[in-house]
């Protein structure tokens, strides 16, 4: 039997009847995925944000511009006189990049305050020109976007001021070069800081994240899992050759690469878990151990740190050579009364009542046995964590300390070389 036109197909016998097995006509389905391309190209193009973020971020939104317009009642009451306090409506988009995206360059603090008082500015001199409504509106926009470019200053809402000044002209409203100072450049300023303030409270950096001049041991030197990255001045020449130097700072998209490198070490080291590397023969403290007790067993063993646990090996905390440190630093500072009162501090019976407990860190990031090698990559690389204790529900199993994950790396490094020599 033949295909029917415009179909491909076979016949199949069951139970005495002849089925035709019918396939799409290949137009058919290069017209359907045609649609599903269409669709998804007009479609959602963000990921669906957290219910938790999406709250915050309209929370701290609708608060900001309630205060700000609250004391601008006050400042007209008392003042009105003097300066057009009010509230314009571009400052609500402003709101929403200072809240819901306050990591993007155009929410920063100067893009802005600067943004939209020379937006203001820029439409203030277009309408000294005396040209018609509808060349003033495209000349002021166009202008306030110019300007925000070469000034570095790119803040959209910072167009919204620009038309909405010339627009108030048309309407007749009388639009001087104080309105640039009050309203637009006092509102910004007011939402700028509700946002700096809010978004500090909730957890957020605002204003985002500048590269250092020092590491994190306050020295010249980057951080040891960014030193093999790309420099400030070279990320920041990637985002201009790919026009993305609008929508994330270099020292955010320095981060993204050093954390999707460290998921990469994740999946490399898959098949090795840290219960593998880990040591088990702990040395270990209770939390009554006192510190000459903790100062012997890192002179004797050479240690970093030492796990404290309870007597069900429950883990407490962690205490590092550093923490040992500071605690006799801190003893042996002068003090009010000179030799004295160095003297009765180092007698008085609460120092040698000191123990593990009052100088151990409990804000701990422990592994799993199960879990991949790869996690300790970016947990070891800085910022102080020595070692990474192993549990197994709050039972301390293991300890891997920044040597043991050095000795991984570089017996994978060696096998790495030797499989490739062998090929």
């Amino acid at each position: 039997m033949a295909p029917e036109p415009g179909t491909s197909g076979e016949t199949q016998a069951v139970g005495g009847h002849t089925r035709r097995l019918v396939e799409s006509s290949p137009r058919l389905s290069q017209t359907a995925s045609l649609w599903r391309r269409i669709v998804r190209s007009v479609g959602p193009a963000m990921p669906r944000p957290r219910p938790q973020e999406a709250l915050r971020a309209g929370l701290g939104a609708g608060i900001a511009l309630s205060l700000s317009g609250g004391l601008l009642v006050v400042l007209n009451a008392w003042r009105g006189d003097f300066a057009n306090f009010l509230l314009i409506a571009p400052l609500g988009a402003s709101a929403f990049l200072l809240f819901a995206i306050p990591n993007s360059p155009l929410a920063q603090p100067f893009s802005a305050i600067m943004g939209n008082t020379v937006s203001a500015l820029v439409a203030i001199a277009v309408l000294q020109l005396g040209l018609p409504a509808e060349v003033s509106v495209g000349l002021a926009v166009g202008g306030a976007i110019f300007v925000m470019a070469i000034l570095r200053a790119m803040h959209p809402p910072g167009g919204a001021v620009a038309l909405a000044i010339v627009l108030i002209a048309v309407e007749g409203g009388r639009v001087g070069i104080a309105f640039a100072l009050s309203p637009v450049l006092l509102d910004t300023a007011l939402l700028v800081l509700l946002a700096v303030v809010y978004n500090r409270l909730t957890g957020r950096r605002y204003p985002f994240r500048q590269a250092s001049e020092t590491g994190a041991h306050q020295t010249g030197d980057a951080a040891p899992d960014r030193r093999l990255g790309l420099a400030p001045d070279v990320l920041e020449r990637v985002l201009s050759e790919f026009n993305l130097g609008a929508n994330i700072g270099a020292e955010d998209f320095g981060r993204i690469l050093a954390a999707a490198e460290a998921e990469a070490a994740r999946r490399h080291f898959a098949g090795l878990t840290c219960g593998e590397v880990m040591s088990k023969d702990i040395v270990s403290v209770a939390p009554d151990t006192s510190l000459g007790t903790i100062a012997d067993l890192f002179r004797k063993h050479h240690f970093k740190t030492l796990p404290v646990v309870d007597a069900d090996q429950r883990l407490e905390g962690i205490i590092s050579q550093n923490d040992l440190i500071q605690r006799a630093r801190s003893l042996s500072l002068p003090r009010e009364g000179g030799f004295a009162g160095n003297l009765r501090a180092l007698l008085d019976p609460a120092n040698r009542r000191i123990s593990a407990q009052d100088i151990m860190t409990t804000d701990l990031r422990v592994v799993r046995p199960e879990d991949g090698v790869g996690i300790l990559v970016q947990l070891l690389a800085d910022g102080g964590v020595q070692a990474a204790p192993v549990v197994e529900g709050q039972s301390l199993v293991g300890i891997v300390t920044r040597s043991d994950l050095l000795a991984v790396l570089a017996h994978q490094t060696v096998l790495a070389g030797a499989m490739a020599r062998s090929e």
